[in-house]
């Protein structure tokens, strides 16, 4: 796929870029409470900026119900991206309206203006084929190239990111090529031992990476609210915990071909518990109980990895050579129970693999612990995009960039 450096073959000053990011950053009323996102896609936004282009910023953030709602706008990540870049950058109110194109034709070179929210139409998330292309036709007509540097978005079949790249010369920006750069390293070339941990609350979220890294990991840890579907299978009690009935089936054929084919697979030894889901936004203590794992009390609520897990844990990643990390250990926004997701980032720096941490809650959990961003080998900005990519799937938006 070409890149920016392409595009820049022919000069980029005076030419108006649409540049496709993702800016879906977490909120608190109008403040952004992880800007991660916005940091990431910053550099390829300056870069077009600095040589000379008129740079057209788009992108979604939440689920609106493809109309305007003020809930999900996107005027506070202009603030910030303008911040950031040391430069206004200028809002449109809507997406293709009568904003959008007098704010585009008032840019001047090296100017940059960001649209609203593009899920604020229903274009952008259309089934419809004719719906969503015509969406594109609209998009198109504000710019003369366009660069695709939203990597959270590249597994959707949207207008932004599918249709739009066909209907103008099209480049990859600098941080989709790092993405799929460092991805390739985990699935074509891999340095091993290769060592996958794996969180978050639900396994139906993650049967497809499984599957496919049963092929491809040495050892795979597990962590998280999947865990209890985990320990369930294998015969053990689980209490009130977060619990997938209907994955046991695939959970136990997990465990029995990892058996078969020498992928280690590494499970709790230990788990805190507490009778119920604490208060995030009170964080007052729960005093949790920390039990065995094959001896968990019926009435508690499994919410974090245990001390012994994680000194098995750490065991297990400190002389893995690549390490792919998606999902938190337990409810890490928690004081109580954020000690499973630490000793995980810890272990990884502590490491001298190759580290990447698969985006999402992931990426949020190491900037709202307090960890070095850069000590890491590598922080994607795409969770689900990630794990689609290693699970082997065609991701449309990056297809859509291929020539």
């Amino acid at each position: 796929m070409k890149t920016i450096d392409d595009l820049s073959k022919d000069g980029l000053a005076g030419k108006r870029v649409f540049v496709r990011a993702d800016l879906n950053v977490p909120l608190e009323g109008a403040t952004i409470t992880d800007d991660g996102r916005i940091r990431a896609v910053a550099p390829t936004i300056a870069k077009l900026a600095d040589a000379g282009a008129k740079v057209i910023v788009a992108s979604h953030l939440g689920r609106p119900a493809g109309a305007p709602d003020e809930r999900y706008s996107l005027a506070p990540v202009a603030t910030r991206l303008g911040e950031l870049l040391g430069k206004d950058v200028a809002f449109a109110t809507d997406t293709v309206g009568d904003s959008a194109k007098a704010t585009v034709a008032a840019l001047g070179d090296g100017e940059v203006t960001l649209l609203e929210n593009l899920r604020f139409n229903a274009g952008e998330t259309s089934k419809d084929e004719a719906e969503r292309a015509a969406f594109a036709d609209q998009l198109a007509a504000l710019a003369d190239l366009y660069v695709g540097d939203g990597f959270g978005a590249v597994h959707r079949k949207h207008a932004s990111v599918y249709d739009l790249p066909a209907k103008l010369p099209h480049a990859a920006g600098d941080l989709i090529a790092t993405e799929v750069g460092v991805l390739r390293k985990l699935t074509d070339d891999v340095r091993r031992p290769y060592a996958v941990v794996l969180g978050g609350a639900k396994v139906s979220d993650k049967l497809g990476v499984i599957d496919h890294l049963l092929e491809k990991a040495d050892r795979i840890l597990i962590g998280g609210g999947m865990v209890y579907t985990f320990l369930k299978a294998q015969g053990h009690e689980v209490g009130s915990s977060l619990l997938q009935e209907d994955q046991l089936p695939a959970v136990r054929d997990y465990l029995a071909r990892a058996e078969e084919r020498g992928v280690e697979f590494v499970l709790p030894v230990d788990v805190l518990v507490a009778p119920a889901f604490p208060d995030l936004a009170a964080k007052a203590a729960t005093h949790p109980e920390t039990v065995a794992a094959d001896a968990m009390p019926a009435g508690k609520m499994g919410l974090d990895i245990g001390p012994e897990t994680r000194k098995l844990y750490a065991s297990k990643l400190a002389d893995a050579a690549t390490v792919f990390w998606n999902g938190p250990m337990g409810v890490f926004e928690h004081p109580d129970y954020a000690d499973g997701t630490k000793a995980v980032a810890q272990a990884l720096l502590d490491s001298s693999a190759f580290s990447v941490v698969g985006g999402g809650d992931s990426a949020a959990a190491v900037r709202i612990l307090g960890f070095d961003e850069n000590a890491f080998g590598h922080i994607s900005t795409g969770g689900g995009a990630s794990l689609e990519y290693l699970e082997g799937k065609t991701l449309p938006g990056l297809a859509a960039l291929e020539d």
